[in-house]
């Protein structure tokens, strides 16, 4: 036995320095842009001065945690591929894990289940945890997530809870909703006003653009609908401080897992939302850890923002080609029509024929080629175009799903 626990550490520190010898060559090398953290390298941003710390440092001190908390941009494919360099040097140092994701509610556990545990196709796995439904962004941002999950058969946990449940909260208040609603999650602690300070200005932004508060009135703390938005966004938090704090407290010694939780970064900062939920339920030794985009504004980087960041590299990367539907089109008199639709091609994946007429893309009438291209070409990437077509008798209406670049 004493072998076995000397062996996998000398290990890990082995793989660690070439990690951070790797990440020093690269920061050195990489093209010099303004940035607020030394790319590649760990930085302690628990009070002023920041510091640089080795990655053995800081992934051993945060392998002994409870609760690991990742923040990210859920749009940022950089911030995901650190999410998974992060998870595979921690899964080393305590190979014992489970990975929460806000991304799932509670009544898909059964699904991450049969995943993990390889019954389910990717597309099946996607179909059947409702990710379309519940989360507003491409799932191949997450795959790499998912399969590093899979292949390593560590539990996967969802930690969220049905969006119905934050509007009910948001709408009425925690307490006219009726407990059977819930979905067994607690009353969350009231919040700090540090954070009750910044979810107002988030309130007040929301009701200046776009909201339903007369633009007359200034919101105010006072107000109701204020107050239901602290309730609903802490309802947010302590559900996922729930369901990790529960897998976290299961088992003691040497069976206790590492419990790792992929959330936005808004869920973590300043020890805020989850960590002070977790902190309330009892978990008090929790990491909170983020990585930090090079263009990022430096003023938004403060102390005590999380434990530790990661300093993203700044990258030259060729312009994305324009996005292509893969058809060949004719015009005539107003109507456009499909000639041809490639093999393999996206039209070719969401059922276009030849024939079909288009009559709307994007919601708007189709009379000429132009349109079609124009709407095609301006579709950022891991979006989606709904178009709608006419073939014989029927009318269809079908979504083009643009892949994430990569």
């Amino acid at each position: 036995m004493p072998s076995k626990t000397i062996s996998l550490p000398r290990r890990v520190a082995a793989m660690l320095a070439c990690l951070t010898i790797l990440a020093l060559h690269d920061a050195a090398t990489a093209a010099t842009s303004p940035s607020c953290l030394i790319p590649s390298a760990w930085t302690v941003l628990e009070k002023a001065p920041f510091r640089t710390v080795p990655a053995a440092n800081v992934l051993g001190d945060m392998a002994k945690r409870d609760v690991v908390l990742l923040g990210e941009h859920h749009d940022d494919d950089a911030h995901h591929r650190w999410q998974v360099q992060t998870l595979a040097a921690l899964q080393l140092l305590h190979p014992n894990m489970v990975i929460g994701f806000e991304m799932f509610p509670r009544r898909v556990q059964a699904v991450l289940d049969r995943w993990v545990a390889g019954e389910l196709t990717l597309k099946q796995f996607l179909e059947q945890s409702d990710w379309n439904k519940v989360w507003n962004t491409s799932p191949d941002l997450y795959v790499p997530l998912f399969e590093f999950a899979r292949i390593n058969r560590i539990p996967m946990l969802a930690l969220n809870v049905d969006a119905a449940l934050n509007r009910a909260v948001r709408d009425k208040g925690w307490d006219k909703v009726p407990e059977a609603q819930r979905e067994g999650v607690g009353r969350a602690a009231a919040p700090s006003e540090a954070y009750r300070d910044f979810l107002f200005d988030v309130y007040r932004m929301h009701a200046m653009h776009g909201g339903t508060e007369d633009k007359a009135e200034k919101p105010g703390k006072s107000d109701a609908g204020f107050r239901n938005f602290v309730e609903s966004q802490t309802t947010w938090d302590r559900a996922m401080a729930e369901a990790l704090a529960k897998r976290a407290s299961a088992a003691q010694g040497s069976d206790k897992p590492l419990v790792v939780g992929i959330m936005g970064s808004g869920h973590i900062r300043f020890n805020y939302g989850v960590p002070y939920q977790l902190r309330d339920l009892g978990i008090r030794n929790v990491g909170t850890m983020m990585a930090v985009s090079p263009d990022m504004d430096c003023k938004e980087i403060r102390a005590g923002m999380v434990d530790v960041a990661f300093g993203l590299p700044p990258q030259v990367e060729a312009p994305a080609p324009p996005p292509r539907l893969g058809v060949r089109l004719e015009e005539n008199e107003g109507v456009v029509r499909i000639l041809e639709v490639s093999p393999g091609s996206l039209a070719e994946k969401i059922g276009l024929k030849a024939g079909d007429r288009l009559l709307e893309v994007a919601g708007t009438n189709v009379s000429t080629s132009g349109t079609v291209v124009s709407a095609v070409r301006a579709q950022p990437a891991g979006t989606w175009l709904p178009m709608r077509i006419k073939r014989g008798d029927d009318t269809i209406d079908v979504v083009v799903k643009f892949p994430v670049n990569r």
